[in-house]
């Protein structure tokens, strides 16, 4: 294990710790200067003096939320934001070192907060003009009052500096933000089962991880020795590098919700519904009306709202269309929400999401390759989903699952092949040297299915008409 991963897990464990300390104090103004203050020293020690990158894109930002058109502030901080991370990554052509790789990450999180913020500050502009001119319905105004936020210059750096996600996320938005300052839930949750949810998985991951990179790590890839070796373990080799990819990235997320759960970031009520990244989605007025201390007693409440990951379903679900509804889900609320359903292009749309989502990770070609891949494997999904889950029961539709399981995880690993070597060229001779055959086999699949599904088609279209003509017979003997 590298200095900046020992590093890394340090602070997160810290942030866990802290967060006993977090929950008990009570003034809110108070809160969001200290989680802020703790946010700092830690992006301090991670990133040195490239620290000011994230201070001089949140000061600017800032400057576009609070004192440009809040009709347009969104589109501004959006621009600007993807630009600025576009030279943080650049900064070499420029004569400033690279950024340590887990600054990468900070200004990664700052990226999906500070446009977050500016969607949020323009859909409170339009909510309460349409509230003024009376045409919303009681429950559509208390949706809105969710979204009303009053931002001032200080509160956007606390809330981009607090340290509940400042490293890895989870995103959280705004109005989450304010409620974890002003609402007293956290006073009456159990976290402790909460964090025990997900205690047990962290000692197991990291074994994993340990054991897969001490046999068969991913820098073996990028030697010549490995070239040499044959064609099978090549083949074979995707699965543990995928292993190492995947256990590194769970733990982060795992760690990272629980940093949030342990300072009371995120937790609501369960009967209000909260989703992933959003927050209560149900039930509001009954929220609203929660006052009195013996209101918030004897309830069942939620993290959900900085949920983002579950591990058993990321793994195995049978398909990918369901596996990555499963993984980062904060992340991809964020994409869904601000990117997707905002496109004002939509046929595009798709293609523009997981653009954005590759240029969100990084410039290297490998983000790209993999990211860009997902919805062409979607479309060969698709066929064999209809084929083989469609009508099928029993012993057979178990098979089928563990089929399109296996397909899954074999696509999967090729693609986060590219997104651990990166560079193209190692990318390129690492995919030569199986001759390609994971994505040959995909289209070969793909065609096949295209021609079975149809056969099957026609196979039942026969079968309704030797039907219909066998009852028109039994109609006219009778």
């Amino acid at each position: 294990m590298i200095v900046e991963d020992i590093i890394y897990l340090s602070l997160l464990f810290f942030s866990m710790g802290f967060g006993v300390y977090y929950r008990t104090i009570e003034n809110p103004d108070l809160k969001k200067k200290v989680g802020a203050l703790i946010g700092f020293v830690i992006v301090f020690i991670v990133s040195g003096f490239h620290c000011l990158h994230v201070a001089v894109s949140t000061l600017i930002n800032a400057c576009i939320i609070l004192y440009t058109d809040k009709r347009k502030c969104h589109i501004y901080s959006f621009i600007f934001s993807f630009l600025y991370l576009f030279f943080f990554r650049a900064t070499i052509y420029f004569g400033i070192p690279y950024p340590p790789s887990h600054t990468n990450l900070v200004q990664m999180m700052v990226t999906l907060k500070i446009i977050g913020l500016a969607f949020e500050v323009n859909t409170s502009y339009y909510s309460k003009k349409k509230r003024d001119k009376g045409s919303k319905t009681e429950e559509e105004k208390l949706q809105d009052e969710l979204c009303d936020i009053d931002v001032q210059f200080l509160d956007v750096f606390c809330y981009v500096y607090n340290y509940c996600g400042v490293l890895t996320g989870p995103y959280f938005r705004y109005r989450t933000f304010l409620d974890h300052l002003h609402k007293p839930y956290h006073k009456y949750d159990d976290y402790k089962i909460e964090i025990f949810k997900k205690l047990y998985l962290i000692p197991i991951l990291g074994a994993i991880h340990v054991f897969t990179n001490y046999y068969w790590p991913i820098s073996y890839l990028n030697t010549d020795e490995f070239y040499t070796r044959a064609f099978l373990y090549r083949y074979w080799y995707i699965w543990p590098a995928f292993i190492i990819f995947r256990s590194r990235i769970y733990l982060g997320l795992i760690l990272t919700e629980m940093v949030c759960t342990m300072g009371g970031l995120g937790v609501y009520p369960a009967f209000s519904k909260p989703k992933s990244g959003h927050g209560p989605t149900e039930n509001l007025k009954q929220l609203k009306e929660l006052a009195e201390p013996d209101d918030f007693k004897n309830l069942e409440y939620s993290y959900e709202t900085i949920h983002c990951l579950n591990v058993y379903e990321s793994d195995f679900a049978p398909t990918m269309r369901e596996a990555m509804k499963h993984w980062n889900i904060t992340v991809q609320y964020w994409l869904a929400t601000y990117i997707y359903k905002r496109c004002p292009f939509k046929k595009f749309r798709t293609g523009v999401t997981m653009f954005l989502s590759a240029l969100w990770h990084g410039m290297y070609t490998g983000y790209y390759l993999c990211i860009a891949t997902v919805p062409l494997a979607l479309v060969y999904e698709d066929v064999w989903v209809k084929l083989l889950l469609k009508d099928t029961t029993g012993l057979a539709l178990k098979a089928s699952k563990l089929l399109l399981l296996f397909l899954k995880m074999q696509m999967f690993s090729y693609q986060a092949t590219a997104f651990v070597l990166l560079e193209v060229w190692k990318i390129y001779r690492y995919y030569s040297s199986v001759y390609h055959c994971v994505p040959i086999l995909y289209v070969g699949l793909y065609f096949l299915g295209r021609y079975l599904l149809k056969q099957k088609r026609l196979r039942g279209k026969k079968a309704e008409l030797d039907e219909a003509g066998d009852k028109e017979v039994k109609t006219k003997i009778n």
